[in-house]
């Protein structure tokens, strides 16, 4: 089993920063891949990124590109989630999830292809 507790959403303006963090506790060398997804209220959960533990390929959804980076720190055991340039329409909660499997980059943008999910991270962004 594989925990996962996410931190650091909060209230910006439009424009700012934020910076997410998903520590993973558990059978973390069991790991493939760990990604992020948000939600906002009325819609469907959606694919934000995803980094495969051992290696750190990264992919984005269009939405986050050029804006958000994920990375990892192995020795912490801690997904982050690093998003600039926010937008209104980044308000959602963020959800970080893993999964053992070995997933290709298209099925990694599933999110029923994950075993592990966090609580979720308000984040909202003023206009």
């Amino acid at each position: 089993q594989v925990q996962l507790v996410e931190s650091g959403g909060g209230l910006v303006q439009a424009g700012g920063s934020l910076r997410l963090s998903c520590a993973a506790s558990g059978r973390t060398f069991s790991l493939y891949t760990m990604g992020w997804f948000r939600q906002a209220p009325g819609k469907e959960r959606e694919f934000v990124a995803r980094i495969k533990w051992s290696g750190g390929s990264t992919y984005y959804a269009d939405s986050g590109k050029g804006r958000f980076t994920i990375s990892r720190e192995n020795a912490k055991d801690t997904v982050y989630l690093q998003m600039n340039s926010l937008k209104p329409e980044d308000s959602a909660v963020y959800y970080c999830a893993a999964t053992p499997r070995v997933i290709s980059t298209v099925q990694a943008m599933d999110d029923r292809r994950y075993d592990y999910w966090g609580q979720g991270t308000q984040v909202t962004v003023s206009s």
